[in-house]
């Protein structure tokens, strides 16, 4: 039976003087003991990177992670990357207890995405998918691409809707309390840029160390997360707390 975690932060890497080290897993609302719980022992996992093309990157996440899931108490037999190089590594998932959907750039990993085949491919797996940030965003089935980078905002050409991998139906907004009051191309990230996106749309806000977990019982929200629908903003969880979901 496939599960789902969807996650803002999900740790592994601490970053020093600009360079990437191994660091533990996020454990915000009980984050990691919820991954402890669906994880297999020696766990064959496979992360699916948003960054094809950057091989100094993907090779650093492998180097990080290699010490940073036995240092957050998983246990793992064998750590793959999916990029550009070795994309037919999603041909077979069968094999594959993890898929692990790293952070990045969303429209981006959604194109590397779509050329994996990767919404089909993921239909009959049954292990533990894990989404952190844009990995995250680009597990609905219609995605929420907020603009995010310099000139995106200002450009009618830029998709802030584009189909995803339909593991769920939010739309996250992840890292909520680090951009609550961000600027982009001279406009507020969520007063002028997702409000206006979220009319008819309702988007899910939350923090580093809140997360959602879809499985048979549906999805729940643990953790500070605000639900923002129709240009207005609402609280709808707290730390320490669990919701279900109810926009379906």
């Amino acid at each position: 039976m496939k599960r789902v975690i969807l996650t803002s932060n999900f740790g592994g890497v601490e970053k020093v003087d600009g360079q990437r080290f191994p660091g533990l897993l996020e454990e915000g609302n009980g984050q990691l003991e919820k991954i402890k719980s669906f994880w297999k022992e020696d766990a064959r996992v496979l992360f699916i990177t948003a960054s094809p093309d950057d091989d100094e990157r993907n090779k650093s996440t492998l180097r990080c992670f290699k010490d940073a899931f036995p240092m957050s108490g998983l246990s793992v037999s064998e750590i793959l990357m999916c990029d550009r190089e070795n994309m037919a590594i999603v041909d077979d998932l069968s094999k594959i207890d993890v898929v692990i959907l790293t952070g990045g750039h969303v429209p981006t990993q959604n194109a590397f995405f779509q050329d994996l085949g990767l919404r089909e491919k993921l239909q009959d797996y049954d292990g533990l998918i894990i989404g952190w940030s844009a990995g995250s965003m680009n597990c609905a089935d219609t995605v929420y691409a907020g603009p995010e980078i310099p000139g995106e905002a200002v450009d009618p050409n830029f998709q802030r809707w584009i189909p995803g991998l339909g593991l769920t139906d939010i739309n996250i907004f992840p890292h909520f309390s680090d951009l609550r009051y961000d600027m982009l191309d001279g406009m507020r990230v969520i007063e002028d840029i997702t409000f206006s996106d979220s009319m008819g749309h309702p988007i899910l806000a939350i923090n580093n160390g809140s997360y959602i977990v879809c499985d048979e019982e549906g999805e729940t929200i643990y953790g500070e997360a605000y639900r923002i629908l129709d240009g207005k903003i609402e609280q709808i969880c707290e730390d320490g707390k669990s919701v279900k979901w109810s926009e379906r």
